[in-house]
């Protein structure tokens, strides 16, 4: 469906510490990048790859904002997973924007996570037994 997402960051040192604590128990591992981007870029894939996920120091030299209704959403292979990478992630930096459970309101077996990267940006962890089959 998509070939990667990116997001900016002001400090990609501790935006690297992070991304690494939140994506590692959901089996994501860093990967070099491309040769052409740059030594300001992170990236992490799954098994396969593509998708990609990216941060970057903004091209443009300004300053790395969040998207004001915009959230990164990662698979988990379980409940245990988003608790880890919750944890890990709130150890790392992030702030809290709602602790995992279930979701019911979305689905009988939606458990998920919220909370925010140290540049701000909104990040859900959420497992689901139906998106695993």
């Amino acid at each position: 469906m998509f070939s990667h997402i990116t997001v900016g960051s002001n400090d990609l040192v501790r935006a690297g510490q992070f991304y690494d604590a939140v994506l590692t128990p959901l089996g994501l591992r860093r990967r070099p990048v491309e040769p052409d981007g740059g030594p300001e870029a992170l990236c992490w894939v799954g098994g396969v790859p593509y998708p990609r996920f990216y941060v970057y120091a903004p091209f443009d030299g300004q300053a790395a904002t969040p998207g004001n209704g915009a959230m990164l959403a990662f698979i988990a292979p379980s409940r245990a997973a988003v608790d880890a990478a919750y944890a890990a992630g709130m150890a790392a930096g992030g702030r809290d924007e709602g602790a995992p459970g279930l979701r019911s309101r979305y689905a009988p077996d939606y458990y998920g996570a919220y909370l925010r990267d140290p540049d701000g940006n909104k990040v859900h962890l959420v497992h689901r037994d139906e998106l695993l089959a």
